[in-house]
């Protein structure tokens, strides 16, 4: 078959197929987000507040907009009366860098004269009541009790005086005196003073992260709790929530959930959300809208449907008999496209079998089972004159067997795994290596072509200060790229960000061990293990290829595609972010 007719429509923004299926994006229902159990405050701009719900949202939009913007920059909640906005404090930023060293040096010049401070106070001691002999009267004897200046019985001259301690300190015999009012008084002044500067000194190193640069303060939260400084954590999250807004820049709606998942990770409460998540969900209907919309304004699954179609087109060609193995068949739509293809081909359509591995979010938003995706399948059969079998089987990718996928001889095998592989655990989690096993299993049923579509976000193994870095750095990249369609005040951005994102960000960040089920890898890793399993890669198609840049044209021109490896990367301004891969 001519991978041309693989693609038969034109690219356009008004052409593009009708795909609902968004299979890898897991849900953060609404009605859940009260019942976590973590220090979120009552603030709207706290994605997880107890009263939160989008309309409110919405409204809140409307009336602070024009606020965010500048506000939210420096620190300063907007004009909402909630408990957490009207006691929080505001951190002062240092009016320049100059400013600030010059504070620094001169608290390093401050400091310096209290390094010795063991010798000096005993000095200033002897200083005071040297003072309190100088005033006496001349001809009186000055009694210094437990003082070597106290054996002398007859005046002296101030002279006298002064060589006498003089003598005694450099003897190393220092001078004990009974503290004196003016003594007390100056060593709790003293005490202040240096308490004060320990705080100021403090308060500086916290405003050197400033809320108009939120990154920095996001990382420096992460760099505090990587190293168990709970103090420093406490401050800085508490500047950060100030900083973070769900209907605000970018950085800032990503901060909101990542501020959540380093509290939840704190209180040590992420494995519990996450399971709660797991087990209550949103309305399927509306979690399967907001799928939906993300595969619209976005061309992340586009692009993973798209090489996956063509990879597999190309590789079952010249076949009669085609049998795909789809390790999340979703809703079952991402094979509409090349269904129509192959009922165009000339020689005539051949006759495919779908056999389709279910998995816990799409099972959800379906509403139904697998027989709503049996169906639908049956329904484009009909349509496109193309003979379809569908063989579910409702268990999920780490649980398939062999016996359960009923591989027949002469079938064209192709399997496909769309952003999936990563959900299932490898050697650092289950020694047994579920996810290197499944990647033989597949080996072993000898298939025509292999499809893996992937993140390309490296928080598999990766220490948890290093994983947080590199999720803010990918999810900043992906807000970035909704930022250019749906506007800010938009409740139908906050809806796909809270139910279609959030819930990934979070197991990332707050979560370790098998409840961590968010462990995305490199493309270079994925070809090592692939490699390992005795794959080899295979190129994908150059006219899907083209065609997938022409989708392109109708996003924005940030959007990049670059071939490398022998795999595809989609990706925002520099950052990759799905890489397309085919291996036989």
């Amino acid at each position: 078959m001519d991978s041309q007719q693989l693609f038969p429509f034109s690219v356009t923004s008004a052409g593009l197929p009708y795909m609902s299926s968004f299979p890898s994006i897991p849900s953060l229902p609404n009605r859940q987000l009260g019942s976590w159990k973590v220090d979120s405050g009552n603030s709207p701009n706290s994605p997880f507040s107890t009263h939160f719900d989008s309309d409110t949202l919405s409204a809140l939009s409307d009336s602070q907009e024009q606020q965010f913007s500048g506000e939210i920059l420096s620190g300063i909640s907007p004009s909402c009366k909630s408990s957490l906005e009207t006691n929080h404090y505001v951190h002062r930023s240092i009016s320049s860098v100059e400013s600030l060293r010059e504070s620094l040096q001169l608290y390093s010049a401050r400091s310096s004269l209290l390094q010795n401070a063991s010798c000096n106070q005993k000095i200033r001691h002897a200083l005071l009541e040297l003072e309190t002999a100088l005033m006496a009267p001349d001809d009186e004897e000055v009694t210094m009790p437990n003082t070597p200046l106290a054996e002398s019985t007859r005046p002296t001259t101030s002279g006298q005086r002064y060589r006498s301690w003089s003598q005694e300190h450099q003897g190393s015999q220092y001078i004990q005196s009974q503290p004196s009012p003016v003594t007390s008084s100056r060593q709790s002044s003293e005490g202040v003073h240096v308490e004060k500067r320990q705080k100021l000194m403090e308060e500086a190193s916290l405003q050197g992260f400033p809320s108009s640069d939120l990154k920095q303060l996001l990382i420096a939260c992460a760099r505090a709790m990587s190293e168990n400084n709970m103090k420093d954590f406490d401050q800085l999250i508490g500047k950060a929530r100030t900083a973070v807004s769900i209907n605000g820049e970018p950085i800032q709606r990503l901060g909101a959930y990542m501020v959540e998942g380093l509290v939840a990770r704190k209180e040590a409460s992420g494995n519990s959300i996450y399971h709660a998540l797991k087990c209550r969900e949103p309305e399927g209907k509306d979690l399967l809208s907001y799928m939906q919309l993300l595969f619209e304004i976005c061309p992340y699954l586009k692009f993973g449907y798209m090489a996956a179609n063509g990879a597999i087109a190309e590789a079952c060609r010249n076949e009669d008999h085609i049998h795909i193995i789809d390790f999340q068949i979703a809703q079952g739509t991402q094979w509409m496209t090349l269904l129509q293809a192959l009922a165009a081909r000339p020689g005539g359509a051949p006759h495919v079998r779908i056999t389709g591995i279910d998995d816990p979010v799409s099972k959800y938003a379906r509403g139904d089972g697998l027989e709503v995706v049996g169906k639908r399948l049956a329904l484009m059969s009909e349509k496109f004159g193309i003979p379809v079998e569908f063989h579910g089987v409702p268990v999920f990718a780490p649980e398939v067997k062999r016996d359960m996928l009923d591989i027949k001889p002469g079938e064209a095998l192709a399997v496909n795994f769309p952003l999936q592989l990563h959900h299932t655990a490898d050697e650092s989690v289950d020694v047994s290596n579920p996810r290197d096993g499944l990647l033989r299993l597949v080996k072993s049923l000898s298939p025509k072509v292999v499809t893996l579509v992937e993140q390309e976000s490296n928080t598999n193994t990766t220490p948890f200060f290093n994983r947080f870095i590199e999720t803010l750095d990918y999810y900043l990249a992906i807000f970035e790229s909704i930022d250019v369609t749906l506007s800010r005040n938009s409740k139908e951005r906050i809806n796909v960000e809270q139910h279609c994102l959030a819930r990934d960000i979070v197991n990332v960040i707050a979560c370790e061990g098998k409840q961590r089920v968010e462990r995305h890898e490199l493309f270079g890793k994925w070809k090592s293990r692939l490699t390992m399993a005795g794959f080899r890669q295979c190129p994908l198609s150059s006219y899907v290829n083209s065609v997938i840049r022409s989708l392109l044209r109708c996003y924005s021109e940030h959007y990049t595609l670059v071939e490398k490896d022998g795999a595809m990367l989609l990706g925002w301004k520099n950052r990759n972010l799905i890489s397309a891969s085919a291996w036989h």
